[in-house]
């Protein structure tokens, strides 16, 4: 057993905020002469806001990203002197409120900015802000055609609230040959210069790493601060961040042609060893990522030899098998390696059919968590 894990406890999430805070140095590196933010949004990514706000800061992070009023609470909280973005804008009748609370919000439909510039008026505060243009990705953003009409009233300083960053967003960054990422680039970079000294900002993680020549003034890395894989394509740069471990609650006999799990889906062809861990769907497990008879399904280390699941994954417990591990080797109460060790977020990731991005932020809150520094 771990003497990180009480006996009670079922599993264990274990997060490095050292390689965290590395993963950040690594991409203000590569961000050449652009400012490097954090993007933590979703809890950063099911980490933990407050522990991965904290060690990025350390790290040197003076920008953050964040979705929501609640996110961005919780951070102006726990990092009073930081600038905070609200990507998903601003609410009707919550301009007060955000800035209340020294949060910069993402300005991305003609009806926010004016509600911003309304409570400028009303307030007197500077009220500072991003202005969000759509490069074509045809989510959240102004119009190119409403950006170049929204200029000259920024150039007269007839608008009077304070705009700190234009952005937008790139759509296919992480498959770099794609056709868009240029028309994108084309386009951010042609509109930017009607808004002459206000900083610029384009690339995500993907963006980062792909386009050295569209980083602007500041770049907005994400899954790639997580240990993620923010290219399709080559090898992933980044450090891992998260190790995902459970407990075995027993291991089992079975026979061969004997079917494990929910619907029968996997007979065994052997005569097999299978330990069962106290992990499932509930903990960010997916279903889609057990085995069957005509599909491999994910892996897990046990005893340092990677084991495949057993059929499908059920709501609490996934059956392992363990016949090719020495039986002296493994007990009940011992964990097994779900991520870590070799096993990526993105490996877990493809078995399931998704991407790492919903691994990470769909880790329940069942596991025992440990941060290390």
């Amino acid at each position: 057993m771990s003497d990180s894990l009480p006996p009670e406890a079922t599993g264990l999430l274990t997060v490095d905020l050292a390689a965290l805070a590395t993963n950040w140095k690594s991409l203000q590196k590569r961000a050449g002469g652009a400012d490097c933010a954090a993007v933590v949004k979703a809890d950063a990514y099911g980490v933990g806001l407050e522990q991965a706000a904290q060690a990025l800061a350390k790290a040197g992070a003076e920008t953050f990203f964040v979705a929501t009023f609640d996110e961005a609470v919780r951070l102006r909280t726990l990092l009073p002197t930081v600038t905070i973005y609200l990507l998903n804008g601003l609410n009707p009748g919550s301009a007060e409120s955000v800035c209340g609370i020294d949060v910069r919000p993402v300005l991305g439909s003609m009806e926010e900015i004016d509600e911003w510039e309304a409570h400028a008026d009303a307030s007197g505060e500077e009220a500072p802000a991003a202005i969000h243009i759509d490069t074509g990705m045809n989510r959240h953003g102004i119009t190119l055609a409403e950006a170049e009409a929204l200029a000259p009233r920024l150039v007269t300083e007839e608008i009077t609230f304070t705009p700190t960053l234009v952005m937008s967003h790139l759509a296919c960054a992480d498959e770099p040959e794609h056709a868009q990422n240029r028309a994108q680039i084309d386009a951010f970079s042609a509109v930017i210069k009607k808004y002459p000294g206000i900083p610029a900002s384009l690339c995500n993680s993907a963006g980062l790493l792909a386009f050295p020549e569209a980083h602007f003034d500041l770049v907005r890395p994400g899954i790639a601060l997580y240990g993620g894989r923010a290219l399709n394509a080559g090898e992933n740069p980044m450090q891992p961040v998260v190790k995902l471990q459970a407990r075995i609650v027993t291991i089992r006999d079975a026979k061969a042609g004997t079917s494990v799990g929910y619907g029968a889906r996997l007979h065994l062809r052997r005569d097999s060893r299978l330990a069962v861990i106290s992990a499932g769907y509930a903990d960010g497990i997916f279903r889609a990522a057990g085995s069957s008879d005509n599909k491999k399904g994910a892996e897990a280390i046990v005893a340092g030899i990677r084991c495949p699941l057993a059929g499908r994954i059920s709501m609490d417990l996934i059956a392992i098998d363990v016949t090719d591990v020495p039986a002296d080797k493994i007990s009940r109460g011992d964990l097994v390696t779900l991520l870590g060790d070799g096993i990526s977020v993105d490996d877990l990731a493809s078995h399931a059919r998704t991407i790492g991005y919903e691994v990470l932020t769909s880790l329940g809150r069942r596991w025992k968590r440990i941060y290390h520094e």
